[in-house]
């Protein structure tokens, strides 16, 4: 059995589809920060079958909800505080995410202007559609 401590102060990110904690990891800049990171791959779970859960021992500001919203708005976010949960919250769809996905149109101004943001805008909810500020390509990941 494995046994991994509780947290004083920090945030517990559960419900993370198998395999997907690295990416969060790095898409979150945790390997940046001065704190403690455990990640848990391949947990059990009920609902799941298998899931990663990602604890880190630092402030809930240092994480963009944005990002984490963008990569899978299933995740859970767990806030802790004294070694107890005192929120969950839910995560959406961003609206909009800033420098995450890069367009791939060649004759977009970002391939051109390499210091551009890459911003994109969601335009269907439903299907998880984003397009691109500039040149309006489209980002799908289904």
């Amino acid at each position: 059995m494995l046994n991994v401590g509780a947290i004083k102060e920090g945030f517990v990110l559960d419900h993370i589809k198998a395999g997907m904690s690295m990416s969060i990891y790095h898409y979150l800049n945790l390997d940046k920060l001065d704190c403690c990171v455990a990640i848990i791959k391949n947990a059990r779970s009920n609902k799941m079958g298998k899931k990663d859960i990602v604890k880190v021992e630092c402030d809930i500001d240092t994480l963009d909800l944005d990002i984490l919203g963008f990569i899978d708005h299933n995740i859970t976010v767990n806030i802790i505080k004294d070694e107890r949960i005192v929120e969950k919250r839910q995560l959406q769809l961003p609206k909009e995410i800033h420098n995450v996905i890069r367009c791939k149109n060649p004759r977009c101004i970002t391939s051109i202007e390499q210091e551009l943001e890459q911003i994109f805008y969601l335009t269907d909810p439903e299907k998880e559609i984003y397009r691109c500020k500039y040149c309006e390509e489209k980002y799908s990941r289904k």
